[in-house]
């Protein structure tokens, strides 16, 4: 529960816009980052000696942002998102410089982590933002704009961190950040303007502390699976499974007993919001898996530069982009949704079928192709489990819903990218290893050229040599499509049962009596503005709170 004695915001359209910029400004930030570090990756691990523990540079960063997302969206709904947003965008600005000063793979992967813990604000945050300040019946709208941001992460992205790679150094793929981040920590500081709240309930800590254990021993014990220096077999697997085990039914009975539980239980009970977060979680584990080791296949197999491999992700961006804006478009006019997250695992299957076929020889615009077919799918999913979840919840819950939603997508994703993140690189080290064994070094050597191979190292090896590493990675990776179908394929059955809601008509702010919206607001402000609206808007607060807790009690 929450007070705050603020004036109510006028939500007209020129202030929303306003805030929607500020939204663009971290999300272009976080999204930015993703794409630089992806293209940069291979020579990263490479220079760093970490190729046969890349995966912790993905799984780092996801694990840190999964256990915070709960944080950020309980929070945000208690305190106000606005204080929490900048906080975020300080933290992972902070951990880029961090990452660029890093001296060794160990170091890079702690702060990694850091920025993860940013990153997971930036995006609970402006997903629950907007919720707040735009009715699900016309966020559709909305999203040309981050489109057009996801679009412009996507070009810039891959030409800078190319161009980093090969004419700076990798460092720039974080440097780059800092004004960036400033920028974005400006905008918002002057113009994300939103309620800010008291808590009156005791923050569930223990709450906080139980998920973050369960989430850690999840990921450390699927990753030890996989591993070949654990395995399925070692008691240190086992230790962390065990206490996956413990830290759940731990938090389960706190949450039961908890007077604001961190996640609430009475969202389980509601059938709309569990299907779409269990499709998000089923995506995850196959999306993220997919999108993460792409651009290293395409860099290392097809032997491109890492800014060609970075640009040979546009097609999937493009087909995201197009499907995510034309649906949302046309939900916003129709206000159905169902039949989006069924053709979008039908498209998102078929390209991964296609995506095993992968191999040295595949011709650059047949995967291209593929790429887009992808991002197609995903694009018809991705924003309706989101929209249906905060849709299905009372206002009060949209940031608790919005971030309990990503948080199983993300824990889907942690699992993807650990799991068969794990299979790829074990299956890449033993095939790295026998191709320079076989060219004549022995044991030790071989062990050091696998860990040390980065992209300008592959260029300069004979032809021979560089034919048996381009070999040896599309081997590794092309069969892991064939474990991730599965999980599409529980999305699609999952799609099928996904029950339609009309999509609310009023905002968060302006459903929970902190904001007041549409035409009135309009009124209002031109009242305010010609030094007559005060007394109006303190009425029409109270009419808008009356009006908001009946409505909540029907």
């Amino acid at each position: 529960m929450t007070t705050t004695t603020e004036e109510p915001i006028l939500l007209t359209k020129r202030r929303i816009w306003i805030i929607f910029a500020a939204l663009i400004a971290g999300m272009l930030l976080s999204s930015l980052d993703q794409t630089i570090v992806s293209t940069a990756m291979p020579t990263i691990v490479g220079q760093l000696g970490g190729v046969e523990h890349q995966v912790w540079l993905t799984t780092a960063y996801l694990l840190a942002t999964t256990i915070v997302m709960p944080v950020y969206g309980k929070f945000g709904d208690v305190l106000g998102r606005r204080r929490l947003f900048l906080v975020a965008i300080a933290l992972f600005t902070i951990a880029s410089v961090g990452c660029a000063f890093a001296g060794d793979f160990t170091q890079l992967v702690l702060w990694r982590a850091v920025q993860g813990l940013g990153g997971g604000g930036l995006m609970i945050l402006s997903q629950a933002i907007i919720a707040d300040i735009v009715p699900a019946s016309e966020r559709g709208k909305y999203l040309g704009p981050l489109g057009a941001v996801f679009g412009l992460s996507a070009v810039g992205g891959p030409l800078l961190g190319g161009f980093f790679v090969d004419h700076l150094t990798w460092q720039w793929a974080f440097y780059i950040n800092i004004p960036v981040g400033i920028a974005a920590f400006a905008i918002a500081w002057f113009t994300l303007r939103l309620p800010n709240k008291k808590a009156t309930q005791p923050v569930d800590v223990l709450g906080v502390i139980l998920l973050s254990a369960f989430t850690t021993c999840l990921i450390f014990f699927t990753d030890f699976g996989g591993s070949s220096d654990h395995g399925w077999g070692a008691l240190e697997t086992w230790a962390f499974g065990i206490g996956m085990v413990v830290a759940a039914l731990l938090f389960v009975l706190v949450e039961s007993k908890a007077q604001d539980p961190i996640i609430p239980l009475s969202l389980f009970r509601n059938p709309v919001f569990v299907n779409a977060t269990a499709i998000g979680l089923t995506l995850g584990l196959g999306m993220f898996a997919a999108i993460g080791f792409v651009p290293t296949f395409l860099q290392m197999s097809s032997g491109t530069s890492a800014a060609a491999s970075g640009l040979l992700m546009l097609p999937m961006m493009a087909g995201l982009m197009l499907t995510s804006i034309g649906s949302g478009i046309a939900i916003s006019k129709t206000g159905r949704y169902k039949a989006y997250p069924i053709v979008g695992t039908i498209v998102t299957g078929a390209a991964m079928v296609a995506m095993t076929t992968l191999a040295a020889s595949t011709p650059i615009w047949l995967i291209c192709i593929y790429l887009f077919v992808f991002g197609a799918g995903l694009g018809l999913i991705m924003q309706v489990v989101v929209l249906v979840a905060q849709n299905a919840v009372d206002a009060s819950m949209v940031g608790t819903a919005t971030s309990t939603n990503n948080y199983f997508r993300e824990v889907g994703a942690s699992l993807g990218v650990a799991v068969f993140g794990t299979i790829f690189t074990t299956r890449l080290t033993d095939n790295l290893t026998d191709v320079f064994t076989t060219a004549g070094a022995d044991p030790s050597a071989a062990a050091t050229a696998t860990s040390t191979l980065d992209p300008q190292t592959l260029a300069s090896l004979p032809e021979a040599v560089r034919d048996g590493v381009v070999t040896a990675y599309a081997d590794a990776l092309a069969p892991v499509f064939w474990y991730l179908l599965p999980f599409i394929a529980i999305a699609f059955l999952l799609s099928l049962f996904l029950k339609r809601i009309p999509l609310s008509d009023v905002a968060g702010l302006v459903a929970r009596g902190e904001a007041i919206g549409g035409e009135e607001a309009e009124a209002l402000e031109a009242a305010q503005r010609n030094g007559s609206g005060a007394a109006s808007i303190s009425e029409t607060h109270d009419h808008r709170l009356e009006d908001s807790l009946s409505l909540r009690r029907r």
